[in-house]
């Protein structure tokens, strides 16, 4: 047997995936089954879809979670699990399954909020983050300035106003004739581009704040205006400059923050945190490992430690939610 844990639950959007985690922070199982190749033929992610394979999956990745810590749920005293935002089919699958394994067993269980459990990431060991940090969480559906003062939550300082930094990247892949997901496409064929090629604009927006429609809107009139021999010769030019655009607008607005607001630290979270060029424009912030930048369990689990129980079973009625 080992310590008591907590098993996170995860179904935001496309990853079906779960994690046991114990109450001081080390991940003994963290399990994703990703359905980013079922959902590339649509160049980007089918709701009804996502929801149907979160059926089929679920439990098997539960299993295999618990294989992988040798645990049973006998080791289990609390559930964790993503209760939005996301896409709402989705998150009704994780949030159905972790009720029931938490009502048949009499545990209490911990409804999360997706974007904290981004920022609970960084509390895992072997390297937890302490607060006070300025956070910037950049994924497919957020684009976010956080001042993080304690491990139970945050204040948003910044946000988007349109797109989000991955939203961004998946929608420019598409342009460009690239595969999804998106971000990973435009990374990999930068490194053969010339970033300085194409002068893409950045979004002065006040405050904090980000936009990425205008630069979006910037690739599609040039590619438009571009020969199909000479876009095909000039692709990577194009996702280079493209992302270097979009690294920008993330490292400008993050470091102004940091300094107008006297943050002694910077963390990036969220899947563009993976980025490389990102990594390397902020090479004295605190990025999530590239395990934990895409979603998965164990971030949930994290987050379920700082954040309210409800003991069973008042949480019976307890509904997801699509949107912050």
């Amino acid at each position: 047997m080992v310590s008591p844990v907590i098993l996170g639950v995860e179904t935001s959007c496309d990853e079906t995936a779960a994690a046991l985690v114990t109450h001081d922070g080390r991940i003994l199982a963290n399990v994703v089954s990703s359905q980013a190749q079922l959902h590339a033929r649509f160049g980007g992610v089918v709701p009804e879809i996502a929801s149907r394979h979160h059926l089929e999956l679920l439990l098997p990745v539960l299993r295999q979670a618990l294989d992988e810590a040798e645990a049973s749920l006998d080791d289990v005293d609390t559930v964790g699990v993503t209760v939005g935002p996301g896409l709402i089919g989705a998150l009704l699958v994780g949030t159905a399954a972790a009720k029931a394994l938490a009502w048949a067993r009499r545990l209490p269980l911990v409804p999360v909020d997706h974007l904290h459990g981004h920022v609970a990431s960084l509390y895992l060991e072997p390297d937890p983050l302490e607060p006070p940090f300025l956070c910037l969480l950049a994924s497919g559906g957020h684009t976010m300035l956080l001042d993080v003062e304690d491990e139970g939550g945050y204040t948003v300082v910044g946000t988007t106003l349109d797109d989000a930094a991955g939203e961004a990247f998946d929608k420019g892949a598409r342009l460009l004739g690239l595969g999804y997901p998106g971000g990973v496409e435009i990374d990999r064929l930068s490194r053969e581009g010339d970033p300085e090629a194409f002068s893409f604009p950045v979004a002065r927006v006040g405050g904090y704040d980000f936009s990425f429609s205008g630069l979006k809107t910037a690739l599609l009139y040039t590619v438009r205006d571009l020969a199909p021999d000479e876009l095909e010769r000039r692709r990577a030019d194009l996702a280079a400059s493209y992302q270097r655009a979009i690294v920008r607008a993330l490292v400008e607005r993050t470091r102004g923050a940091a300094e107008s607001l006297g943050a002694e630290r910077v963390a990036v979270v969220g899947g563009v945190a993976a980025n490389s060029e990102l990594r390397a424009s902020l090479p004295d912030a605190v990025a999530a490992p590239l395990a934990l930048c895409t979603d998965n369990a164990a971030m949930i689990a994290s987050a379920a430690r700082y954040a309210e129980a409800i003991q069973f079973p008042h949480y019976l009625a307890l509904d997801a939610y699509a949107s912050a």
